[in-house]
Order: C-alpha cells, then sequence, then structure tokens
C-alpha cells in the first residue's frame, strides 16, 4: 500500500510539473542549442545552463578557425567534460554531436573512439548490420555523457554533383527505399544504444548541387516528392528523435523563405501534412545559406515563426565567446517587442520537454 501511494504521488508530481511552464526566459533557453571552445567547458557556458539560459550544447572535434581539437580530445576527457555539462544542467541537457560515420564523425579511431563507416558504405550492407552500427556507436555514446546523434542523413543521392554531402559519402544512396530501410535501421541501433536520431536535411538536399555551409542551394527544379519517403516511413513506423530542417530553397514549397525559416515547410508540409508533432531542429543558424543574409535576430524570429522548436548555433564556423548570450537577448527582445509570444515559447518548450522525459 506504501509503495503505491508513493508511485501515485510522483505521477502526480510528475504530471504537475508538465503542466506548469517555466518563465519565458528559461523557456527561450531551452530552444537553444550552441557549442564552444575547449576541452573544458567556459565558466561562462556552464552559468548560462545553470540559469536556464542554454538548453542543449553540441560538440565538434576540430576547431574549424583555429584547425586544432576543440571539444573532444580523449574518451576520459570526454566523459569528464560531460559530467561536468550535466552537473550544470541538473541532469536535464541535451548533448548532441554529429557522428553520422565516415567522413562526418565527431568520435574518431585517432582519439580513441571505435570506429564507424559512412553512410555511403553502410548503403552497400544489410540493414540488419547497419542497426547492429547505430546500435554499437549509441552505447559508446551514452557511455561517454553524449545523448543526441544529429543523424542520419536521409538525403536521397539525387544529384551528379553533392558537394559537401553526396560527394563526401554522407548519403545512404539514390534509393529512396533503400536509403528510408538503412538509414532508419542506423536510426534504430541509436536509440536501442540510449542515443536521440535526427532525420537530416528535411525536405532533401540530395538534388542540391551546392553546400549550404557557404550558400543558399537552390533545388526548385531539381527536387523531387520522392525525397519526403523516408520521413513517411519513418513517421507511418512512429518515429521517435528528431527532425533538422535544412538551409535550402525551393520556390515550389515558399517562393520567398529557405526550408529552414519557413511556416509553409515546417508548419504546413511536414507537422500539418506529413504528420510530425515532434522536436524540429534547424540546421546550423551560422551557415553561409543563412547567416550571409540575415542578421541573428532576425534569423531568430524567422526559424520560431516557421515552428523550430531548437535552433542549433554551432559556433564553430565562426567563433564568439558570447554567441549564447546574444541568442538569448534576442529572443528576450522579440518576446518583450511583441514579436514571439510566450504562448509560441511554450509550445517548443512542451516539444523539448517530451523528448527529454524519453531520453534522460
Amino acid at each position: 500500500m506504501r509503495l503505491m501511494i508513493r508511485l501515485l504521488l510522483c505521477f502526480f508530481l510528475l504530471a504537475g510539473n508538465a503542466a506548469a511552464a517555466p518563465s519565458a526566459g528559461e523557456m527561450a533557453g531551452a530552444m537553444l542549442m550552441v557549442g564552444f571552445r575547449g576541452a573544458e567547458a567556459p565558466a561562462s557556458m556552464l552559468s548560462a545552463i545553470r540559469a536556464g539560459k542554454v538548453g542543449s550544447v553540441i560538440l565538434f572535434d576540430r576547431d574549424k578557425e583555429q584547425g586544432e581539437p576543440r571539444n573532444i580530445v580523449s574518451p576520459g576527457q570526454l566523459e569528464d567534460l560531460t559530467a561536468a555539462l550535466q552537473r550544470a544542467g541538473r541532469g536535464r541537457l541535451i548533448i548532441a554531436v554529429d557522428q553520422e560515420g565516415g567522413a562526418v564523425r565527431r568520435l574518431r579511431e585517432k582519439r580513441g573512439f571505435s570506429p564507424l563507416p559512412s553512410a555511403r558504405e553502410m548503403g552497400g550492407m544489410r540493414a540488419g548490420e547497419v542497426k547492429r552500427l547505430g546500435r554499437a556507436a549509441g552505447r559508446e555514446m551514452r557511455a561517454l555523457g553524449i545523448n543526441a546523434d544529429l543523424a542520419p542523413v536521409v538525403d536521397v543521392g539525387f544529384a551528379r554533383r553533392s558537394p559537401g554531402l553526396g560527394d563526401t559519402g554522407r548519403i545512404f544512396g539514390p534509393d529512396p527505399a533503400s536509403v528510408s530501410s538503412h538509414a532508419l535501421a542506423f536510426a534504430d541501433g541509436l536509440r536501442e544504444g540510449g542515443v536521440i536520431p535526427a532525420l537530416k536535411h528535411f525536405p532533401g538536399l540530395g538534388s542540391a548541387d551546392m553546400d549550404s555551409h557557404f550558400d543558399l542551394p537552390d533545388v526548385t527544379k531539381t527536387w523531387r516528392t520522392e525525397e519526403l519517403i523516408p520521413y513517411r516511413e519513418a513517421f507511418r513506423k512512429g518515429w521517435k528523435g528528431m527532425v533538422l530542417v535544412a538551409h535550402v530553397y525551393n520556390r515550389s514549397l515558399d517562393p520567398v523563405l529557405p526550408a529552414s525559416l519557413s511556416p509553409r515547410v515546417i508548419d504546413g508540409l511536414l507537422r500539418r501534412q506529413m504528420g510530425w508533432k515532434g522536436v524540429v531542429v534547424s540546421d546550423d543558424l551560422q551557415m553561409g545559406a543563412v547567416a550571409k543574409h540575415r542578421g541573428m535576430k532576425e534569423m531568430i524570429r524567422l526559424a520560431i515563426d516557421a515552428g523550430c522548436d531548437i535552433l542549433l548555433f554551432g559556433n564553430n564556423l565562426r567563433y564568439d565567446a558570447r554567441l549564447h548570450e546574444k541568442a538569448w537577448n534576442a529572443i528576450m527582445e522579440l518576446v518583450d517587442e511583441g514579436a514571439v509570444s510566450k504562448k509560441r515559447l511554450e509550445e517548443s518548450w512542451r516539444r523539448i520537454e517530451e523528448l527529454k522525459r524519453e531520453m534522460l
């Protein structure tokens, strides 16, 4: 009887916590995923996490500006780093990496981590083997304190020339059905290993012939509806992860805005038409595709208005030690100005909270 009473009390406590939204500042912080420089977390980052002004971090193995190790040096160092971050976040921090395999993997053998083949290589394997690789990768990441992987890439390789994506082995293949089976097998393995995966790059970069790190790809004439097949298949199976939206322009979907900043693409196509109710992550908002044409505050306003829940600032393409402060301040200014409502923040906060309940 006492055990039953305790269980009921825990249930009502959790239900109450789920119903009560925090302050606008804490909800704004929950929406920020940011990177930082150093094998140890800077004091300013730890303070921001403790204050609820940062809800997620992203780690990199190499600093692109300095050309040297950044956050990930060795397994022991990484475990210490993630533990310090989680202590600041009271065990509720999302700690993410891009561990796709092949050219894009933050945990590399030369630093003491396990090998992981590229998506192109995995596309030639049986789906069961790909799932096993995903499970092993997930277990390794989880043991090191990483709980989210911004992978797999589910872009379908339609473009003959695909800089930064297909040309570097990041695509499973040119057939939508095969991409679906192999990418989702990898994602299922990650989840079994204890890591939340993210499908990317919605609604598809597989027909782009330009690298969105540098400029905005226009796929108006090349994009095919078949590029949505992996997402439809994932949602049909009850996908339990995140969806990362690309910086890609498609006039047939939105005549003005790129997908990552488009209500037509995110709230319209992804949520209303395809039924996705979970967390949406923007691609890195420092990438040239969007950052060359808009300031931070405008990008944040557009991304939130479009339906993004987590705003990703890798802080690696161009480093700014105060970037997390500037991003949080920008959201709060938008709230104060009435450009973003507290209700809108709460929508994203609730989706992020649901994800954390599944993950942490």
